[in-house]
């Protein structure tokens, strides 16, 4: 029984995480997007190298799997 708890709370916490990175994806996706516009090399690199993390820890959770 207390396995069957820990995969139910393991999933709901991956899915709970997959959400809130899918915000941060399309927060950033909207800071390239302004940076691009502005020509900010900066902040379009800044950018790139979180939407980098997000996108690896999205792998490692199995975002883009679905």
């Amino acid at each position: 029984m207390k396995q069957v708890i820990q995969v139910t709370r393991k999933r709901d916490y991956i899915q709970e995480r997959l959400a809130v990175l899918r915000m941060e994806l399309d927060y950033e996706l909207a800071v390239l997007f302004e940076a691009m516009e502005l020509e900010n090399k900066t902040e379009i690199d800044s950018v790139k190298e979180r939407l980098s993390l997000i996108r690896h820890e999205m792998n490692e959770l199995g975002g883009f799997s679905k």
